[in-house]
């Protein structure tokens, strides 16, 4: 998850839903109420950990934090060298966890259509969205972390994507953890902890009262974020923002040859699919 939510148009909710923890991991974080508070106060430690199950999620977002901390750097020389590459292999992820998402869908109607059209829309509209400038107003910062958070919860919808066109994915994402920015990292974090711990709670209900529709609408937000990830695509039109380069609009193409380039580019769409289909297979042994 640590991995895939510092990726632009992958979303770490999206390997939770195809590993079976999603609905394990919402309820979770929902579980930090008032009565986990009073269990805090009463100095009842086992209660508490029982209560909000937290040897998991300390599984989940510690192995997240050292994921982010030991690849921000060299998926950033990775996107600069072998874009094609990269992008590949996650397209292939994604093409994969489209039919592993859907088929969690026990009954299919007007209302999960719809919800599978509205969610695809959505996250199809989000990639001719102008970025906005980076902008390190702590308060913005925060909102960064509470919007960036509910994103990488949604699969399907990237955090690190909306982090781009709020205009901040560099500064949080790349600059702050390199560079090991305190404040920043600080303020991001108390943001995500508060959309963590807010959100879980809506997505938990929903999950309960329309489990169908929102696996659809989560189907089709993985289904409209294949446009942002296609390998093949070239800059159409980029802005200046303090002397950095802003993309606004991305050119699509097949490749018209069958180069070195190409051929292993397909392999890694192949080792996409294969990758979840293995994560699928270990997760239904595991249950």
């Amino acid at each position: 998850m640590g991995i895939a939510n510092v990726i632009p148009g992958v979303s770490g909710g999206t390997i939770a839903l195809i590993t079976g923890i999603y609905e394990d991991l919402i309820n979770s974080l929902k579980s930090f109420d008032n009565k986990s508070l009073k269990l805090i106060i009463s100095i009842d430690i086992k209660g508490f950990i029982k209560h909000t199950n937290l040897y998991f999620l300390i599984a989940i977002f510690g192995g997240s934090i050292v994921s982010v901390f030991s690849i921000a750097s060299l998926f950033k020389y990775l996107f600069i060298h072998y874009p094609i590459l990269i992008w590949a292999f996650f397209f292939g992820l994604i093409i994969a966890s489209i039919y592993f998402v859907g088929k969690r869908i026990t009954k299919w109607n007007t209302s999960t259509v719809f919800s599978l059209a509205i969610g695809a829309l959505i996250a199809i509209s989000l990639s001719f969205v102008t970025p906005a400038s980076e902008n390190d107003n702590l308060f913005f910062v925060f909102i960064c972390g509470i919007i960036g958070i509910s994103g990488m919860m949604l699969p399907g919808l990237s955090g690190s994507f909306i982090l781009i066109l709020m205009g901040n994915y560099e500064l949080l994402m790349v600059t702050a953890i390199t560079e090991l920015n305190v404040i920043l990292l600080s303020i991001f974090f108390l943001g995500s902890v508060f959309g963590l711990i807010s959100f879980s709670h809506i997505l938990s209900w929903v999950f309960k009262h329309y489990k169908n529709q929102t696996l659809a609408l989560l189907t089709g937000f993985i289904l409209g974020s294949l446009s942002i990830i296609w390998p093949w695509k070239e800059v159409a039109e980029s802005i200046i923002i303090k002397g950095k380069e802003k993309i606004i609009a991305y050119n699509w193409y097949f490749p018209n040859e069958l180069n070195t380039e190409t051929i292993l580019a397909i392999f890694l769409i192949l080792s996409g699919i294969l990758s979840v289909y293995t994560l699928e297979n270990f997760a239904e042994h595991k249950k």
